[in-house]
């Protein structure tokens, strides 16, 4: 301590047990694990360095401190989503795009019908041409003939049998479901995981909610008041459950069946809602499709009338479930799974049938003078490139959907509650929260939409990138200006492998469409257009692929595609999931010795003490 003035008495202690171990194990291991200690404190720095480098990383920090992890949980998601959507530009970039630039396209435009000389009659104004500016809307004119669409990229000049644009095109496409489908099965199990270890065998009592409940990130008193209030409502909500628990056992056979016969016609009136809503969304795409004559913004409003019905349908029923769950006399929590399932059945059957329909319609038929007085069918584009506009459709009106709420009720509502406080509007509209459920289904459905349309539009992906990075601005302006934060909040743990289902099923839905299409034979009075000109097909080219060959690959390939491999891939299925579920139980009977052990452990400290306790009073005694 003499020869260190001024430091602690530890730190010398540990100084001179430092030096003590360098004289014992020599020169050179000291030196080795200085430069080790050195490498991971330079190797955290950098870790450190990277992380705050992350986007909207600071962003994520101070949404988290005013509105608690739950809103922050959110952000996460999106963010994590435009990672996913980057992945798949990078894909679509290498299987797609480069090679179409590198070898090029042996056609220049699409032809949709012979070209023929027209001549046509000065047209009322409201049947005026269709603007240039209306093309980005609706995916026609010039973005029709681009890159965006399937109908724009051909063989080239890369034409070898196991080589070539169609098998690149597949390629990329089958690429990232595939990783999709990987990474989203992984945070699913992740998250399930996480949410086993926590629910089912550590139950949140009311101790750890007093002791461990409070979040260190908080920076202002409101959000402390806030948080306070949050911990109280959690023992508030607690204590319900457990009330609602004894209610439920003590209710009798007549209010029992009471109670099943009044959710048995709200559950009624939930599938009337959706079989109305479904067949609203049948009347808009058979409104869409007949009305073809029209130009101009009247012919926008009709291509935009299924994908107007859809977002309507998706943003004002979900609202209906939650005020139905009220009077289903359930807790809360299943008053919020219940809600949120109904949505997500809503959401993407919604979107099935509207895909279903788009199969199923007759190709409309476009109407052209070619003289005065006389009018020609002109055939509709393919079958692709019509898919593609219906998702780019989708894509766009989302995205407007989500501008609007914004700009056309969150911010003008947040001027009219500070300019009016009094008023009877701003007294009625209340405070704005953030529904985090609901954002997270807005997400869900755009994805699931990319995902679908990712085959004919390939271009989808990084329309997506930039409709959530403007959309998480968006969000951002609007939690942090507009929202105050919810009495209760989410549990995002709780939720997160719940969202991550979503994408799973949503992931499963485009797949099995892509492969519904595959399958469909081509329609007549359309066009072929593409990569499958010509009466070929994703499976001729597969075919005409592995018979070029050699011998032993083609029956490897066979094998594999047969159904003798069915038996031994069952088997290998059985072994993993007997192999993991036995771990989950050792598991399983290794915590609950180990919360035996911590029951014995405070049973014996409590003995000690007493046995302390009563050997001090002896000798005081004595």
């Amino acid at each position: 301590a003499a020869q260190h003035p001024g430091r602690p008495l530890h730190w010398v202690a540990a100084r001179t047990r430092r030096n003590m171990q360098i004289s014992n194990i020599g020169a050179w291991k000291s030196w080795r694990q200085s430069q080790s200690a050195r490498c991971r404190k330079v190797w955290g720095r950098i870790k450190e360095a990277l992380t705050n480098l992350l986007p909207w990383q600071h962003t994520l920090h101070s949404i988290k401190g005013r509105f608690g992890i739950g809103v922050k949980a959110y952000f996460v998601f999106l963010r994590y989503l435009v990672y996913l959507n980057l992945l798949h530009c990078a894909l679509i970039g290498a299987f797609i795009i480069g090679p179409t630039i590198i070898y090029g396209n042996n056609s220049g435009e699409l032809v949709s019908g012979d070209e023929l000389p027209t001549k046509s009659k000065p047209t009322p104004e409201l049947f005026v041409p269709f603007p240039q500016h209306f093309d980005f809307l609706l995916g026609s004119g010039y973005l029709e003939r681009s890159p965006v669409f399937f109908g724009f990229y051909r063989r080239g000049s890369l034409d070898l049998p196991c080589l070539n644009m169609p098998l690149l095109y597949l390629a990329g496409i089958l690429s990232i479901l595939l990783l999709s489908f990987i990474l989203v099965v992984r945070r699913t199990i992740v998250g399930y995981k996480h949410t086993w270890m926590l629910r089912k065998r550590y139950n949140m009592n009311v101790s750890y909610k007093i002791f461990c409940g409070w979040d260190f990130t908080i920076q202002d008193s409101d959000s402390a008041s806030l948080k306070r209030g949050c911990i109280r409502n959690d023992l508030k909500l607690l204590l319900e459950e457990q009330r609602f628990s004894m209610r439920v056992a003590q209710r009798k056979l007549g209010q029992k069946v009471r109670l099943y016969l009044l959710r048995f016609f709200l559950n009624v009136l939930v599938l009337s809602l959706l079989g109305g809503a479904f067949y609203l969304i049948f009347f808009a795409i058979n409104t869409s499709m007949k009305k073809t004559a029209y130009q101009g913004v009247i012919k926008l409003v009709f291509e935009y009338l299924p994908p107007v019905t859809i977002t309507f349908v998706n943003l004002l029923l979900p609202h209906i479930f939650r005020k139905i769950s009220t009077f289903e006399d359930y807790s809360f929590t299943m008053q919020i799974n219940s809600t949120l399932v109904r949505s997500i059945f809503l959401k993407l059957a919604s979107l099935g049938i509207y895909l279903f329909f788009i199969f199923n319609l007759p190709p409309r038929v476009q109407p052209e003078m070619v003289q005065p007085g006389t009018t020609r069918v002109q055939p509709e584009m393919c079958r692709e490139n019509r898919l593609g506009k219906e998702m780019y459709k989708l894509s766009i009106f989302n995205f407007l959907a989500t501008i609007c709420n914004a700009f056309l009720f969150n911010f003008p509502r947040k001027f009219l509650q500070e300019a009016c406080p009094s008023s009877l509007l701003a007294r009625l509209s209340g405070q704005q929260r953030f529904l985090i459920p609901f954002n997270v289904l807005d997400l869900v459905y755009g994805q699931t939409v990319s995902w679908m349309g990712v085959y004919y539009c390939p271009l989808l992906p990084l329309i997506g990138t930039v409709t959530l990075i403007v959309t998480f601005y968006i969000k951002k302006v609007t939690v942090l200006w507009c929202c105050r934060p919810e009495q209760r909040m989410f549990r995002a743990s709780n939720s997160s492998v719940l969202f991550h289902f979503m994408l799973l099923l949503g992931l499963i839905m485009a797949a099995v469409t892509l492969g519904f299409n595959f399958y469909l034979p081509p329609l007549e009075n359309v066009d072929p257009c593409g990569l499958f000109e010509n009466g070929q097909s994703v499976f001729n080219i597969t075919a005409v692929c592995v018979a070029s060959l050699p011998g032993p690959a083609q029956s490897t390939l066979s094998y594999l595609t047969s159904e003798a491999f069915a038996l031994p891939l069952l088997l290998a299925e059985v072994v993993l999931l007997t192999s993991y579920v036995s771990r989950g139980r050792a598991n399983q009977k290794t915590i609950e010795r180990l919360k035996d052990m911590l029951v014995t452990s405070s049973s014996d400290k409590r003995f000690l003490v007493k046995q302390h306790a009563m050997m001090v009073k002896q000798e005081s005694e004595s």
